[in-house]
């Protein structure tokens, strides 16, 4: 016997309360497998796949691309044979006694004075309209309960539908710009953030504007937390790297055939901060109201950066791994940020935050602190200077080193020691040094 189901948004994260479905892989019809993906969710954390709950066939999708729903909100119908856990029951199946259902359901939400989502309009829908002179009557929602978006107006504008479409830019006549493609932290084609011209009605002047992501939302509501809340402090190192470069440029080739993966100046960084953070724990912190916590474990929160957001996956007890383990972990990570197939466990349990500015030729960074840890070090781009050694000028291959601390659990005097400690684990590698 064949049942209806419900698919929700389930409860990804504790801190969780809402998600965007970004793409529906499925379309109703479509018949899937237990577990098998249909849609991507966007939520302010990361973006990750919705697997089926049963098996079965897609019969309705109740919310479309580019909607936001509340967790535990139902966002398809599936039709199954499985049998059916306790806590999902299943709904009525017949097209007549829905219909009924939903008249029944509307009528009795008219007599309470509520409002149809049909005719509730968000402000930048409302502002669209005007500028267009549209009627929203006229327009066919594809959000939420039959909710007119903005991505709905935009549509239509673009169809032809009205005599004002022509002054209405299309997407594809927004020129994209070429962008960088080097560096450990940029993908060979990163995307670029959505942007949309809207003219003035009087100067045919345009603006610029983009939709604020959940991933962005995120990003600066974190930021400000950060911030407002960690009284921020700031110093700075100088590193020799001369002996790591040699050794890089050695064993580099013969390390990309054994591993597969790209032998990268970063591993040594993380392996020489690991073992500072052995030697003075305290930098591996958080401050609450009445305790510091000092964490046991070690996860290191690797920054990185697209061309529209940063995130910041963790290689687990990082301290645990040597050279050749922390690359292989830096290239995973990195390929599933360009691919966007983190997990939310990917990007948990972070202690210490390390980010390898220098990819992108900077030389001297002030970095905001990743909350609620203690502190975030930066590793400059490595360039040649000349040096006094034993009072002769030599070149050699230089970088800088730029630690923020959290100033209610760190002063100058353990910084700078960590850093000096950071500096010495880096300088002491040679030629012969190994990376297993």
């Amino acid at each position: 016997m064949k049942k209806m189901v419900e698919i929700v948004v389930p409860q990804l994260a504790e801190s969780l309360v809402s998600a965007t479905i970004d793409k529906w892989l499925k379309q109703p019809g479509d018949y899937v497998e237990k577990y098998e993906p249909i849609c991507d969710l966007l939520t302010d954390k990361v973006t990750a796949e919705l697997p089926a709950t049963y098996s079965g066939t897609i019969k309705k999708i109740l919310v479309g691309n580019g909607e936001t729903v509340p967790v535990g909100t139902a966002i398809a119908l599936l039709e199954t044979s499985d049998t059916l856990s306790a806590n999902d029951q299943p709904i009525v199946m017949e097209d007549q006694m829905e219909n009924e259902a939903g008249t029944q359901q509307e009528a009795s939400k008219e007599q309470a004075g509520e409002l149809s989502l049909k005719n509730r309009y968000s402000p930048a829908v409302q502002q669209l309209a005007l500028e267009h002179g549209i009627q929203l009557s006229r327009l066919t929602g594809t959000g939420l309960g039959g909710r007119i978006t903005r991505k709905d107006v935009l549509n239509y504008v673009a169809s032809g539908a009205h005599e004002q479409a022509k002054q209405a830019p299309q997407a594809s006549e927004v020129k994209e710009e070429p962008v960088r493609s080097t560096g450990i932290h940029l993908s060979d084609q990163p995307p670029l953030p959505k942007i949309e011209v809207e003219p003035f009605a009087t100067t045919g002047q345009g603006e610029s504007y983009i939709d604020v992501t959940p991933i962005r939302s995120a990003i600066a509501r974190n930021m400000q937390q950060s911030a407002t809340t960690i009284p921020h402090g700031w110093t700075m190192i100088e590193v020799d790297v001369t002996n790591i470069v040699l050794l890089r440029n050695k064993l580099k080739d013969e390390f990309r055939k054994r591993e597969g993966v790209n032998l990268t100046y970063l591993a040594f960084l993380l392996k020489a901060v690991v073992n500072a953070i052995k030697d003075y724990p305290i930098m591996n912190s958080s401050w609450t109201d009445e305790k510091i916590i000092v964490k046991r474990d070690i996860n290191i929160s690797l920054a990185v950066g697209t061309e529209d957001s940063v995130m910041t996956p963790v290689i687990k007890n990082a301290d645990q791994k040597n050279v050749a383990g922390l690359a292989r972990e830096i290239d995973e990570l990195a390929r599933k940020t360009r691919e966007g197939k983190l997990k939310l466990h990917d990007m948990q349990g972070g202690t210490f935050t390390v980010n390898n500015t220098g990819s992108f030729g900077s030389i001297l960074s002030y970095p905001i602190i990743n909350y609620p840890q203690a502190a975030i070090v930066t590793f400059e781009s490595i360039v040649k200077r000349p040096v006094v050694i034993n009072d002769m000028i030599a070149v050699r291959y230089m970088a800088n080193l730029c630690l923020s601390l959290d100033h209610r659990i760190l002063d100058g005097v353990i910084c700078g020691r960590f850093l000096q400690r950071v500096k010495d684990n880096l300088e002491s590698y040679n030629t012969e040094s190994t990376l297993y």
